[in-house]
């Protein structure tokens, strides 16, 4: 099959399952939040298989901002569920050729809430995101950062599926796909051909279905993430794989909202960070102790995250995933410290404090 038979076929697999559904849809309950808010609850809520709290923060989203709810449950399945749930990765995929296509499927929110149920339910692998991590910070990748930045195309292409490490092959993917369109933290802006990309790897041998999904993605989102789940999707094939949850830390509700949706990401969380660095707990006297002033509410963002809110309910655990997420977590500058398991043990004793100061960013 090529590219448009494949993306044929899980529409069709798509409008199939939305119509055995049938007509009984999920209550369209928007929160009054703001998008960036409702965003950062619907990812997260996915992560945790909170079908309840991802259907009401997609509905926000299709109320007040539908381009950014179909855009961001794109970035999702390729960040969270990756090769952990390819089918359910392709379905998403398939869907985001557009409204008309949804209209005649069953409809903006029959579509969407069916997509949400089932991303929810799905086994998560957040490796393609971790992998972004290591090839951007990872000081392991600073020769090659230089060396890769200006080799051409053609032998890019040949070390992205040469005898490399992966992380080593995912940086020339990167070069090769052009971080014009993908932006690094500290990659040097360069053009490339991702149509070669695809191409390549289809003529290589990587399963079609895999490469013209991954190219599809990527031309919705222009997230390097996508292309990324091409070779991560063969390494998943040699190794032993179960899952399990991470350990989740109590929930407290800010109003309608769940603490862990203000995150980083979204102005209500740097603001909620900021005013709980002003507290007296463990964590800040240990901030204090051990950082500079500039920098810490980022670096906070960073840890929290690793403690929070980039926790899944049911995470694929398997070799390379799980050297992936270490070496995100604990070998990349930023993150890095000689007591990041003490600042990220004080984090979760002290996150009812944080709590408070997101109470009262929210009120």
């Amino acid at each position: 099959m090529n590219g448009p038979h494949i993306l044929d076929h899980y529409r069709t697999q798509l409008a199939d399952q939305i119509s055995e559904r049938g007509n009984e849809l999920p209550d369209f309950n928007p929160l009054n939040i703001s998008p960036w808010l409702a965003m950062s609850l619907m990812q997260k809520s996915i992560r945790r298989g909170r079908e309840d709290l991802a259907l009401r923060s997609a509905a926000t989203l299709l109320k007040i901002s539908p381009e950014r709810l179909w855009r961001r449950l794109c970035i999702t399945a390729y960040e969270d569920i990756g090769v952990a749930d390819y089918e359910v990765v392709s379905l998403v995929t398939a869907a985001l050729k557009g409204k008309r296509l949804r209209a005649e499927i069953g409809g903006e929110w029959a579509v969407a809430s069916y997509l949400i149920g089932i991303m929810c339910e799905a086994i998560k692998c957040r490796a393609a995101d971790d992998l972004a991590v290591v090839i951007d910070w990872h000081p392991d990748l600073e020769n090659a950062r230089l060396d890769f930045t200006f080799k051409p195309i053609p032998e890019l292409l040949k070390l992205a599926t040469g005898n490399g490490t992966l992380p080593e092959r995912a940086l020339a993917v990167w070069y090769a796909i052009g971080t014009d369109r993908c932006s690094s933290s500290v990659l040097r802006e360069r053009r490339g051909e991702p149509q070669a990309v695809f191409d390549y790897l289809c003529e290589i041998g990587f399963p079609d279905t895999v490469v013209e999904i991954a190219r599809e993605g990527f031309r919705k989102c222009n997230e390097v993430i996508a292309p990324f789940t091409v070779p991560l999707w063969r390494e998943a094939q040699q190794f032993a794989r179960h899952a399990e949850p991470d350990d989740i830390p109590e929930e407290e509700m800010i109003g309608e909202v769940p603490g862990w949706a203000y995150d980083m990401h979204v102005r209500e969380g740097n603001q909620a960070m900021a005013r709980f660095l002003e507290t007296d707990c463990k964590t800040t006297r240990w901030v204090e102790a051990n950082l500079p002033p500039n920098g810490r509410v980022k670096f906070m963002g960073g840890i929290l995250f690793r403690v929070e809110s980039g926790l899944v309910s049911n995470r694929l655990r398997w070799e390379v995933g799980d050297d992936l997420r270490r070496m995100a977590e604990y070998e990349c500058p930023g993150l890095r410290h000689k007591k990041a398991a003490e600042i990220m043990n004080l984090l979760r004793r002290d996150l009812p404090m944080l709590n408070e100061a997101r109470h009262n960013v929210a009120t």
